[in-house]
């Protein structure tokens, strides 16, 4: 398992090598000009000149990326153009609503997809199966940000049950952090608990047409018994995947959910840095989400070992 592990994270280097290179060539071929953006409409062909000079734009591409990707390495994801603050510093600040966003969605996800999942396969076929798949599609037709609205419209606005907007830090109270988390996070998970209760269905059903299921079926084991304890420990595998997998949808649907409730995470910043050409945070931003998916891809692989003992690195 060790040689597994140190494999996989020298394997993680190219990986985030050909990353870097991808997202500041696309940023570097993207139109606009980053100091055209700084000048302001009423600067001179000499001013933007100039501050392309300071900020090392006139230099060749290579000579670019090496002293880019060089700072990288050593944790310095470069100066924001217009907070004039380290990226590093930004990202860190906006870290603590969106990972609380994305934990609050993925408790929410598992806790409702999965026992949907095995309740719509022992159902297979019948009313029960076919409402629960229903939702299912639902849940990947309409967009997130539809159903931001359409929940904030219901339990903020008319129930009142929660705050319309904005995040309150943990520091505040767990009560007031919560509360604002619920319909962001219900929101956000509307796709994922959809994926995740299509894939536990799909795989439940397979286990149950096993023979040692219906082995236990004839020695009188209880049929809750059979449902998790057999046949979804052993539907696990792929369950673990879509889960892993899943974590894109949650990072791509951050940056709306957050724009439409207001919380000023990562995804927020992503937004804003788009709309101003703030390309160090742009990079700054793609680099953390590409290196925390790949620290999810070798947790996943971790747990299939656990998830199925026949599994072995």
């Amino acid at each position: 398992m060790a040689a597994f592990i140190a494999r996989r994270i020298i394997g993680t280097v190219p990986v985030m090598l050909f990353v870097a290179f991808l997202v500041f060539s696309l940023l570097y071929l993207a139109p606009g000009d980053p100091a055209a953006v700084i000048a302001g409409d009423a600067a001179t062909p000499a001013d933007v000149a100039r501050i392309r000079q300071t900020l090392g734009l006139d230099q060749p591409f290579f000579v670019q990326f090496s002293g880019w990707l060089w700072r990288v390495l050593h944790g310095d994801l470069g100066v924001s153009i217009f907070a004039q603050a380290p990226v590093t510093q930004l990202i860190f600040q906006r870290l603590e609503p969106t990972l609380s966003l994305m934990v609050i969605t993925l408790i929410i996800s598992i806790s409702v997809a999965v026992p949907l999942g095995v309740l719509a396969a022992w159902k297979a076929g019948t009313l029960i199966d076919r409402i629960i798949m229903s939702f299912a599609i639902l849940g990947f037709s309409v967009p997130v940000f539809v159903i931001g609205y359409l929940l904030s419209y219901v339990f903020a606005i008319e129930l009142r049950w929660f705050p319309v907007q904005g995040y309150k830090p943990i520091a505040n109270g767990f009560g007031p952090w919560l509360a604002g988390l619920i319909l962001p996070s219900m929101a956000l998970g509307s796709v994922y608990i959809a994926l995740i209760a299509r894939v536990t269905r799909a795989a439940t059903i397979e286990v149950l047409s096993q023979d040692y299921i219906r082995t236990a079926k004839a020695k009188g084991v209880r049929q809750r018994t059979i449902l998790f304890a057999h046949a979804l420990r052993n539907a696990a595998v792929p369950v673990i995947t879509v889960i892993g997998i899943g974590i894109a949808l949650l990072i791509g649907g951050a940056v709306v959910v957050e724009s439409v409730f207001a919380i000023p995470g990562i995804g927020r910043l992503t937004v804003d840095a788009i709309l101003r050409r703030d390309y160090p945070i742009i990079q700054g931003v793609v680099l953390f989400f590409s290196f925390v998916y790949v620290i999810v891809n070798l947790l996943l692989d971790l747990a299939y070992s656990v998830a199925d003992p026949r599994i072995r690195y």
